[in-house]
């Protein structure tokens, strides 16, 4: 069974506090994108469990990766048989753009069509978010205003369909752990949830990442590359999630590989 696990983007993204457990809570809209990993899951003919990485090259130990943690949990639960996973990256680590949460939530729905039929969405869900904050969010995979960790969701009236979106990721990998230790929680004034109701254009004037002051303190290029976006036209632009990525959207198809030629670069219509 072959799947494309995509990424998402945060439209907005508020730390509202902190909470007992270490964990903070947030507020943010989870909006998919068709910029995607290939994720293969075979029956293991030699009956051994194998996981294979391709692609772009994953920092850590291969045993880490989310895919077989995966993997692990589900056969706590379940009596599966051994399989061959072939995971070829091509979406960033340490982008914010959700990639080795997207290939865990995507593998737990293929375990199920291939040997749990019976496992629901919402148990699906459960599941996903043992393995991280935002792995839910990809099961269902629909734009949603997530909250608590990022894994308490509500529908968003929100749909960017017709129009062009635009990825850049550069050279820097963006430490969520730093970028969390230089918030100071607070409650929003304008509260994410609203946001159907104001028009694409003006969003800038509205939605803020928590994010972006500490990390383009940090690493002023992205702030700059977010500048280069509005500059080249874009209607609204983001650091999505702690970045390092930044997204532009656009009422038009816009080709700025020149402009970004030494950052990951992506783009199509959403």
């Amino acid at each position: 069974m072959l799947s494309f696990p995509n990424a998402k983007i945060n439209l907005g993204l508020q730390i509202i506090e902190k909470r007992s457990d270490g964990y903070h809570n947030l507020q943010t809209i989870f909006y998919p994108v068709p910029y995607c990993d290939a994720l293969e899951i075979v029956q293991a003919v030699d009956k051994k469990f194998e996981f294979v990485q391709t692609g772009i090259p994953i920092p850590g130990n291969a045993n880490e990766n989310l895919c077989v943690k995966t993997w692990e949990l589900l056969s706590k639960h379940y009596n599966l048989p051994p399989v061959k996973i072939h995971l070829h990256k091509v979406i960033p680590a340490g982008a914010g753009l959700g990639g080795g949460s997207s290939d865990a939530a995507f593998l737990i729905k293929m375990i199920a069509d291939m040997f749990i039929p019976d496992l629901s969405l919402d148990e699906q869900e459960n599941y996903a978010r043992q393995l991280g904050s935002d792995c839910a969010f990809f099961i269902k995979n629909k734009p949603v205003l997530a909250f608590g960790k990022g894994d308490q969701f509500r529908p968003v009236n929100i749909d960017l369909t017709g129009y062009f979106a635009v990825i850049v990721k550069p050279a820097i990998h963006s430490s969520t752990t730093d970028a969390y230790a230089s918030i100071k929680p607070r409650i929003p004034d304008f509260s994410t949830e609203e946001l159907a109701k104001i028009a694409l254009k003006d969003w800038h004037k509205y939605l803020t990442n928590d994010f972006e002051k500490p990390v383009f303190s940090k690493y002023p290029l992205i702030r700059e590359i977010k500048e280069q976006l509005y500059a080249s036209g874009a209607l609204f632009a983001m650091m999505s999630g702690s970045g390092s990525a930044v997204f532009g959207i656009f009422n038009k198809k816009t080709d700025l590989k020149k402009t970004f030629s030494n950052c990951t670069y992506w783009s199509d219509w959403l």
